[in-house]
């Protein structure tokens, strides 16, 4: 908590402007649409978080977020009773695409920019190819009430975040931290740091997947519903203060992050600025983020020493 102490003030200083820019932002109701329409971008973020903190990038999301909704219309085109089928096979389809994504990248020794990019292309190029750039079919009212409904959502980003804390205060949270901090290290201490990451990814495809139901019921069906999600999802993460090298920063705070991301956002649009300027300000927050890491003293790595024949300690 005390690392995601700095962007929570941040947030809570947007969110008192927008109050003040929007009074109906201090009722329930306003404050929890809000927290609907962040819901998607908070969920991604923490998926994005345990693949960052790991040293690597996951650029795919956004597109695998438009494939969860164009194949979710397509397979259940208004059908009530295909809506939980589909809902299963939407998860099975943002796991495997993560474990894809993980193995190329551990096994095969690709770089994950490189990886996740290419899976990014894939994923575009199939979703023009099968629809021909005007998605199909319908969302059932089942379906889109995970994403339409402000209680649901509200419950899936609490259910989200709390596992997502979880699973850092656990064995996979301590061994991720130190992957992305130095795998040569943590493989030297018994950690198997390809292993670590291909969950990582695995994770972050989940997350994927359940942004893109939300998506689907908030925001209809559209071959342009994920775009630039995967950009806001890494914006939201530094802004949390994650090191882009991984080994440093708090799943909270990223999720915080998201929140405040899209309470700027929220506030631009209060003031007539452009919603064209988003990209821009993402652009500065990024480059602004990496800038103030890099002049900040950096923690004490494990670095390993040989002293006699196999055996290894820190220096």
């Amino acid at each position: 908590m005390k690392r995601a102490l700095p962007i929570l003030v941040v947030l809570f200083v947007l969110l008192a402007l927008i109050a003040l820019a929007n009074p109906f932002f201090l009722e329930p109701a306003g404050f929890l649409a809000f927290v609907k329409r962040a819901a998607p971008l908070v969920i991604l973020a923490a998926g994005q978080y345990f693949v960052i903190v790991s040293g690597e990038f996951d650029l795919s999301v956004g597109s695998l977020v438009t494939v969860e909704v164009v194949v979710a219309a397509r397979l259940i085109d208004g059908d009530e009773a295909a809506t939980w089928p589909v809902l299963a096979l939407l998860i099975a389809l943002g796991l495997v695409v993560g474990l894809v994504n993980g193995v190329i990248t551990t096994k095969l020794r690709v770089p994950s920019f490189i990886t996740t990019l290419g899976m990014m292309l894939i994923l575009s190029g199939a979703v023009f190819l099968w629809t021909g750039g005007a998605p199909r079919g319908a969302l059932s009212q089942a379906f889109r009430v995970f994403g339409r409904d402000t209680l649901w959502s509200v419950l899936v980003v609490v259910a989200f975040a709390a596992a997502a804390v979880l699973l850092m205060r656990a064995d996979f949270g301590r061994t991720l931290i130190a992957t992305g901090d130095n795998d040569r290290a943590a493989a030297l201490s018994g950690v198997r740091t390809d292993r670590v990451r291909i969950r990582a990814f695995i994770i972050s495809g989940l997350a994927a997947a359940v942004a893109g139901i939300l998506l689907g019921g908030f925001a209809g069906v559209s071959a342009q519903v994920g775009q630039g999600l995967e950009f806001s999802a890494i914006t939201a993460v530094v802004l949390g203060g994650v090191a882009l090298g991984g080994g440093r920063g708090s799943v909270v705070a990223a999720m915080a992050g998201a929140f405040t991301l899209e309470a700027l956002f929220t506030l631009l649009n209060l003031y007539g600025i452009s919603g064209a300027l988003e990209f821009t300000v993402q652009g500065v927050i990024i480059i602004a983020a990496v800038a103030v890491g890099a002049v900040r003293l950096p923690f004490p790595k494990f670095t390993p020493r040989k002293v006699k024949g196999d055996v290894h300690v820190a220096s």
